[in-house]
């Protein structure tokens, strides 16, 4: 393992990496480009254990609807659990998602992530399970934050799993065996995992479209307003992603991609060439 790497595992072992999120501020009804999308969804949300393994949050009308709703399989930090992002998760369950994040602050591996993707996948055709012919297969992101992160690259190699939004990730998971899209989000102020590493990640994955972000003034625990940008970016990717929102699709590409302009909030992005071609 190369010294860099050597000492981002340390480091991502050694603290609990985790973004404490605070509800949600309401964005301005004004608000363009990511920051439309810190807006909370239509629909209430519930939060559930799903198996032992994992915690699941939904909207909390699935079980009436005729829709089939996406899904985001999710990785903690080092030492983290799940409460200390579940403002993110309940967001995204008002968008209509279904979030299984793992139990554990041990997911570097992302089989922990998949192991929810195949639970959801079992209960989409279950008799009697809320789930039962609502959950589209065929639209699974994996996420993750610091060893997450790099626990969502790994899983993100899984045929399973359409897209990939690592955030300030650890070293885990093989960038080139990712087969979908990626967002690549580092912080500009971030010592633990330094945003020019994660950016040579994003350089590194060149057989997929990639988008790379960098949060203004953002540590590795984020704090402010900061939590608020990453929410709605990360909303607006799997809308696009996962839902074809063409809306969305502007925050990221396009000749004139909203993140891009929105210096205030992001002061570095990035895309490779396949990216440049969507």
């Amino acid at each position: 393992m190369p010294a860099l790497s050597r000492r981002l595992f340390l480091a991502t072992t050694a603290v609990a990496a985790a973004i404490t999120l605070t509800p949600v501020a309401a964005a301005s009804t004004a608000a363009t480009g990511a920051r439309a999308y810190e807006q909370a969804g239509p629909h209430q949300t519930v939060k559930a254990a799903g198996d032992a393994a994992h915690t699941l949050y939904y909207p909390a009308d699935i079980g009436s609807d005729t829709a089939k709703h996406p899904v985001l399989i999710w990785g903690n930090g080092t030492g983290a659990t799940v409460e200390q992002y579940e403002v993110l998760f309940t967001h995204l369950a008002s968008w209509g998602y279904v979030v299984a994040a793992a139990n554990t602050g041990q997911s570097g591996t992302g089989q922990e992530m998949l192991d929810g993707a195949k639970y959801l996948i079992a209960e989409n055709g279950r008799a009697g399970s809320v789930f039962r012919n609502h959950i589209d297969v065929g639209a699974i992101a994996a996420a993750g934050h610091s060893q997450g992160g790099g626990g969502a690259i790994a899983a993100g190699a899984d045929p399973l799993v359409k897209t990939t939004v690592p955030i300030m990730p650890g070293p885990q998971g093989n960038v080139n065996l990712l087969h979908g899209p990626a967002f690549f989000v580092s912080g500009q102020l971030d010592t633990i995992v330094p945003a020019f590493y994660v950016k040579s990640r994003f350089l590194a994955c060149d057989q997929v479209p990639a988008v790379y972000a960098q949060l203004a003034g953002a540590t590795h625990f984020l704090q402010g307003d900061t939590k608020y940008r990453l929410v709605g970016a990360i909303t607006a990717w799997l809308q696009y992603q996962l839902a074809g929102d063409q809306t969305a699709k502007s925050v990221f590409f396009g000749s004139s991609p909203a993140l891009k302009a929105d210096t205030a909030a992001w002061s570095d992005f990035a895309r490779n060439k396949l990216a440049d071609a969507v």
